[in-house]
C-alpha cells in the first residue's frame, strides 16, 4: 500500500511546518495547504523541508472559502489521490477588547478559524468514511479552554472548534475514522516571540514548566494522532501547554 496522503492546512506557518516535517517523517506523503499570495514564504517553506525530498508538496488553498476550498481540496485528491489524515492548523487572530471589536474582526476570526474547519471536514468526510479510514487532528488553544482578554473572538472559535470535534466525532466513530483536536499553550512561533519581551517575560513565568513550547513538542502529538494505530482516540482534546491549565 502506498503511504497515505495527510494535508495540513496552515502548512507553511511555524507550527505546521513542523507537523509537515514529522508527518513526512513517519512514513505519510504531506501536502502543505496555505495560501498562495505569500510567494516568499511559500519558497522559504520548501527550503525548509527540501531534505524530505518528495514527500511534502505545497498547494494553494483559501479554507475561509467554502465553495474555492472544496473545489480546490477535489483537484488536490484527483492529482495526489485519496486525502486520509487532515490537520486543521489555519488560523488568524485579530485582537481587541469585546468593546472595542468590530464585527469585521468577529467575522474574520470566526470564518478562518471555525468556518475553515467545517469548509475542509465537508469537502473530505465522505470520501473517508467511504474508504473506512481518516485521522482528523484540529488545532485548538489553551486560550479556548481559559479564556483570554483580547480574545472573544478567537477564543469562541477555538472553544467552538472542539465542540465541532467531538460531535463530528460522534458521527465517524464507526466508519474507522477519528476526530481530536489539540490545545497548544505558548510556543516559540513568530506570534508568540512578537509580543514585547517584558509581556513575553510574564506568560513564561505562569507556565508552570518555566518555558514557551516547541512547535516540534505540538507536531509530535498530532503526529501521535494521526498514526493508524490510534484508532481507539477520538472525540479528545490533548493539551500541551507546559501544566499552564490543567483540568480533570
Amino acid at each position: 500500500m502506498s503511504p497515505r496522503l495527510a494535508l495540513v492546512t496552515g502548512g507553511i506557518g511555524g507550527l505546521g511546518t513542523e507537523i509537515c516535517r514529522y508527518l513526512a517523517r513517519s512514513g505519510h506523503r504531506v501536502i502543505a495547504a496555505d495560501l498562495g499570495s505569500r510567494a516568499e514564504r511559500v519558497e522559504q517553506f520548501m527550503i525548509d523541508v527540501a531534505d524530505l525530498g518528495e514527500s511534502v508538496h505545497f498547494e494553494a488553498l483559501d479554507v475561509s472559502d467554502h465553495a474555492a476550498s472544496g473545489s480546490a481540496l477535489a483537484d488536490i485528491e484527483a492529482r495526489h489521490g485519496p486525502i486520509s489524515v487532515l490537520v486543521n492548523a489555519a488560523g488568524i487572530t485579530r485582537d481587541t477588547s469585546l468593546r472595542k471589536m468590530s464585527e469585521q474582526q468577529w467575522s474574520d476570526v470566526i470564518t478562518v478559524n471555525l468556518g475553515g474547519v467545517f469548509n475542509t471536514c465537508r469537502a473530505l468526510i465522505d470520501g473517508m468514511v467511504e474508504r473506512g479510514y481518516g485521522r482528523i487532528v484540529n488545532i485548538s488553544s489553551v486560550n479556548g479552554q481559559t479564556g483570554q482578554f483580547g480574545q472573544t473572538n478567537y477564543s469562541a472559535a477555538k472553544a467552538g472548534m472542539h465542540g465541532f470535534t467531538m460531535a463530528l466525532a460522534r458521527e465517524v466513530a464507526k466508519k474507522g475514522v477519528t476526530v481530536n483536536s489539540v490545545s497548544p499553550g505558548y510556543c516559540e512561533t513568530a506570534l508568540v516571540m512578537a509580543v514585547p519581551e517584558a509581556v513575553r517575560n510574564q506568560i513564561v513565568a505562569s507556565i508552570p514548566v518555566g518555558r514557551l513550547g516547541k512547535p516540534s513538542e505540538i507536531a509530535r502529538v498530532v503526529d501521535f494522532l494521526c498514526a493508524e494505530d490510534a484508532g481507539y482516540i477520538t472525540g479528545a482534546n490533548i493539551p500541551v501547554n507546559g501544566g499552564y491549565f490543567m483540568d480533570f
